[in-house]
């Protein structure tokens, strides 16, 4: 019986997966792992990164893209703590990760050897499964447990590998449970069938909010919604299942949503939530104020923001398609019409903006023109930031095009490696990445990773010279401004050097000529290094509190500088406001 060594069958087992790129960076304590990869470069690809955040953020984005497991790798010690801040957007964004570290060898463990770090603990809280291996014999088959693992608890699963241990041989051959595995979900329950469908029968004022559990339910949420007449709201990582330009759509919720959302909450008598545990309370119904349908896979969400009346443990898909069998249930469009006519005064509001022609670029009408122009399968990388509220704002995404943020850890920096591994993902797909300066700077040096792999990224860099995200919160906390400011730097002129093209543009018309351009150009990454304004994002609903922490900050502005501090517009306070 022949002897494969288990570096080889560890391999074997991610191309049973069809895993087909591993990101990472190759070091002393991870290099036979790293041979293997080498051995089998025509089925699975190593991408190679400049820093391991950038390898734990990639696949968190692969994931997000695709569906399927992302992997990355480093070294132990330095390597792995670097993965952290990736591994814990995939965690926090439930989608599945597969992290390979390396180790000292066996016989060196426990003994204070150089870059040894307790790995185990310190993946603990990350992981929904964390093994060391400690024999080749079981090497093959703890992979395997661990991808299934992580598909099962979309969550990431860590791997530490004494690098000694993949080199050892083992006789015979390791069969994959990929060919066999599939994920199961509840059937449709006959009686909360029926409660649900009391409910919005006798709904005057329903609103759908819909979240990335019902990322594969867009065609039958659609029908549902316009079978009858209900307004829908997206939150922002769910932005495109159904596209925003429906005429159902109310947009997204929240600060950086709109106010027609706000308002329809908030006048609601029946919540219906697919697939999402929106966080946000004070943006929802009040308490009491409306009946509610939750539909989500994890029993532990249901219920858990706001009191539900149906609360289904099961598949968005299946239970909106038993629903849609049932035929119209209302037909009532009173409400649907005057959420539509808000909507419709919301997006006149918007369309000032989106014409704006300025220097230095208005980033409003700057995020306007990327979403008229954009192919109808683009891929958006969006970072955190102001990037975030202006993406949110103007981009009308469409349900076969693709957006990914970092939703819940908010990890500024996200938006480059998102977009790398978009591009791997999609080689025949355009991808553009929006980025603050901020966030930007964070991660700049694997823009020549894009370079190296000929990867056409479009990387759109807001460059205000600040924070100015926080900006904002500090001022509507109450806060005077500090530290915020960064130095400039010409972001175009570093592109070049990674061997890049680098455009720095001042105004409107340069943006619109540098975006054209980009598009034309496909062997090679393209920044745009935009000078905008620093025009303020505000919530599509100003609520009392930001009122009065707003009333703070001028007050201690004028009390520290004696002078009013410069605001947004009035017309524009007053249409958030009221």
């Amino acid at each position: 019986m022949a002897s494969t060594k288990g570096a080889d069958l560890l391999v074997d087992v991610l191309v049973d997966w069809g895993i087909q790129n591993v990101y990472g960076l190759p070091g002393d304590s991870i290099d036979t792992t790293i041979d293997a990869l080498r051995r089998q470069q025509d089925k699975v690809k190593f991408i190679q990164v400049r820093h391991e955040e950038v390898a734990a953020l990639a696949a968190a984005a692969e994931a997000k893209y695709t569906d399927k497991i992302g992997v990355c790798l480093s070294i132990g010690g330095p390597g792995a703590i670097h993965l952290l801040n990736g591994l814990y957007d995939a965690k926090m964004d439930h989608v599945p990760v597969l992290a390979l570290l390396g180790q000292i060898t066996s016989t060196s463990l426990n003994e204070g050897y150089f870059q040894e770090v307790n790995t185990a603990k310190l993946f603990d809280d990350v992981a929904v499964f964390n093994k060391t291996i400690s024999a080749v014999d079981n090497l093959p088959e703890v992979i395997d447990q661990a991808i299934r693992s992580a598909y099962e608890n979309k969550g990431v699963a860590v791997l530490t590998i004494p690098d000694d241990i993949p080199n050892q041989s083992l006789k015979g051959e390791y069969k994959s449970s990929a060919r066999a595995f599939t994920l199961s979900t509840p059937e449709v329950n006959e009686s909360q069938l029926k409660d649900a469908t009391d409910l919005i029968k006798n709904a005057s004022k329903p609103v759908v909010l819909l979240g990335v559990g019902a990322k594969h339910a867009g065609k039958e949420i659609k029908e549902f919604i316009e079978n009858n007449k209900i307004p829908f709201i997206e939150t922002l990582p769910a932005k495109g299942i159904i596209a925003d330009n429906h005429p159902n759509s109310l947009g997204n919720v929240g600060k950086l949503g709109t106010k027609a959302a706000y308002e329809a909450m908030k006048s609601a008598d029946l919540l219906v939530m697919f697939g999402t545990n929106y966080p946000y309370r004070p943006y929802l119904p009040e308490k009491g104020q409306a009946k509610s349908i939750q539909v989500d896979l994890k029993a532990e969400n249901l219920g858990k923001r706001y009191s539900v009346d149906v609360a289904v443990q099961g598949d968005v898909g299946k239970f909106v398609k038993a629903l849609n069998g049932l035929g119209t249930i209302r037909s009532d469009e009173k409400f649907l019409a005057a959420c539509q006519k808000n909507m419709s005064n919301w997006n006149k509001w918007m369309e000032d903006k989106r014409n704006l022609s300025t220097s230095p670029v208005s980033p409003e009408s700057m995020t306007a023109y990327i979403d008229e122009t954009a192919p109808s399968d683009l891929v958006y990388s969006i970072d955190v930031g102001t990037s975030t509220s202006w993406s949110a704002r103007y981009l009308h995404v469409r349900d076969n095009q693709k957006f990914a943020i970092s939703a819940w850890l908010g990890t500024m920096g996200c938006a480059l490696p998102g977009a790398i591994a978009a591009q791997v993902a999609y080689p025949d797909k355009r991808v553009l990445a929006l980025n603050g300066d901020g966030a930007f700077a964070m991660v700049m040096q694997d823009f020549v990773t894009a370079v190296k792999y000929k990867l056409p990224v479009i990387c759109v860099v807001i460059n205000n010279q600040k924070l100015a995200f926080i900006e904002y919160e500090q001022q509507s906390a109450g806060q005077l401004n500090y530290q915020i400011d960064l130095a400039d730097m010409d972001y175009a002129k570093f592109a070049e050097a990674c061997g890049g093209v680098g455009i720095s543009v001042k105004s409107n018309e340069e943006f619109k000529a540098a975006l054209d351009k980009a598009y034309t150009i496909k062997d090679k990454p393209i920044l745009i290094n935009a000078y905008v304004k620093d025009n303020a994002p505000l919530p599509g609903k100003i609520v009392m509190d930001e009122a009065k922490g707003y009333m703070k900050f001028g007050q201690e502005y004028l009390e520290n500088y004696w002078k009013i501090p410069e605001l947004p517009p009035l017309k524009d306070l007053l249409r958030q406001f009221f």
